[in-house]
């Protein structure tokens, strides 16, 4: 992940990744009746504004301490804001409590974060390991631009390329981006593009079994993961890339 600020285009419709104006539809669909389906999406609405606001009210208190020791700590903000793709490729504005230094991305350009990025402050680090940097996300629930499970929101500079390295790429903007998800709990944050197309796979299989029985799962396996119990990154490399059935081939 980066950490810059950018202009906002809030609401923008992403030209290369929004169904109608790329001329490809998502390929995916939930297996559901429609009935079935509409209950599915209600509960995950009620769920979003209800768990939501019952978790912001005591992490106000959290982010506040944290935000004083992100300024303490270093140089800059202690928020940041970014540009991530939504659903049906709709730009929103991300909101996180800062773990880089600021600015960084003028010396190394957009990239995903690696495992022992030299950008991550110290108290970064921490921030990052409990997750306690995206509690702000809530307030992109709130504003109904992202889910509490879903696909991970990706920047339109990145997911632009992306579409065309990954088969069903788009399949993702079909649901809002989440704070977590069933790829976010099964696998580590993404360094290279096999680790994309894993995840693309696992937000394929989410969006096939969507259910109310399946986010009641994920967001268990997402409390472990809180609390340690879930490690994700002791799972790379653990996907065979032959058998990633979205393959990273270039569209012709």
């Amino acid at each position: 992940m980066t950490e810059p600020a950018t202009r906002n285009r809030n609401h923008a419709i992403h030209p290369r990744l929004f169904p109608r104006t790329t001329g490809t539809t998502p390929s995916l669909v939930p297996q559901r009746s429609l009935e079935s389906l509409r209950r599915t999406l209600l509960f995950r609405k009620i769920l979003d504004y209800s768990l939501s606001i019952l978790i912001l009210v005591p992490a106000l208190v959290v982010v506040a301490i944290c935000a004083i020791l992100v300024k303490l700590t270093s140089r800059g903000p202690a928020f940041y804001t970014q540009e991530r793709v939504g659903r049906f490729g709709r730009v929103f504005t991300i909101y996180k409590l800062r773990t880089m230094h600021h600015r960084c991305e003028l010396i190394s350009g957009p990239q995903w974060s690696k495992p022992g990025d030299p950008r991550v402050t110290s108290f970064g680090k921490f921030l990052r390991a409990s997750h306690l940097d995206e509690l702000p996300q809530l307030i992109n629930v709130l504003r109904g631009e992202m889910s509490l499970l879903g696909p991970r929101p990706e920047r339109p500079e990145i997911a632009s390329r992306l579409v065309d390295a990954i088969t069903h790429y788009n399949d993702r903007l079909i649901l809002r981006p989440g704070v977590s998800g069933h790829a976010q709990v099964h696998l580590p944050p993404d360094v290279e593009l096999a680790d994309v197309a894993a995840k693309v796979q696992l937000d394929r299989d989410y969006i096939h079994r969507l259910s109310f029985w399946f986010d009641l799962l994920t967001l268990v396996r997402t409390a472990q993961k809180v609390l340690g119990l879930n490690n994700p990154n002791k799972k790379r490399g653990t996907l065979n890339p032959q058998s990633i059935t979205m393959t990273t081939q270039k569209r012709s």
